[in-house]
């Protein structure tokens, strides 16, 4: 039941993330608001990155998207700096929903084992999911609060 419980949390989180980004008109998914450092699509775009890369890459498993992401999409980059066009939205979003399935397919009967990898002084894939899962909730606000700055 507890790894029902976990992995429903995991896909509700992403499902909302992109209800939200969804929810953000075409023409305003590249707009940097006022008070913001990115755009929507810059927070989508992480949030699939960063996940790709910690629960996939730490626990040894195949990272499935192409280097370019990181370029576009990771920590410390910036829409401003973009250099020719990022991933398109529609596959990122594809990215976005075929992540989460990836991970329950992968993950579910291995959420006790150790991880190798001890970086962020997390010892198990259980808790580094939890990591992101925290990450993407923090993106979500952002998102949601963007939404609402664009309107």
């Amino acid at each position: 039941m507890r790894i029902d419980f976990f992995f429903n949390m995991n896909g509700n989180y992403r499902n909302q993330l992109i209800k939200l980004a969804e929810a953000c008109e075409v023409s305003q998914r590249h707009i940097v608001p006022k008070g913001f450092n990115n755009s929507i699509h810059w927070q989508i775009g992480h949030v699939l990155t960063i996940t790709e890369r910690l629960v996939f890459g730490i626990s040894g498993q195949t990272n499935t998207l192409s280097h370019d992401y990181s370029e576009y999409f990771g920590t410390g980059t910036s829409p401003k700096e973009w250099k020719g066009n990022p991933p398109a939205w529609d596959l990122v979003i594809e990215h976005l929903k075929d992540q989460s399935i990836r991970i329950d397919e992968t993950f579910r009967d291995k959420l006790e084992e150790p991880l190798s990898e001890n970086r962020m002084r997390v010892e198990t894939v259980e808790e580094l999911i939890y990591v992101c899962m925290l990450h993407e909730v923090n993106h979500i606000g952002i998102v949601s609060a963007m939404n609402k700055a664009l309107k």
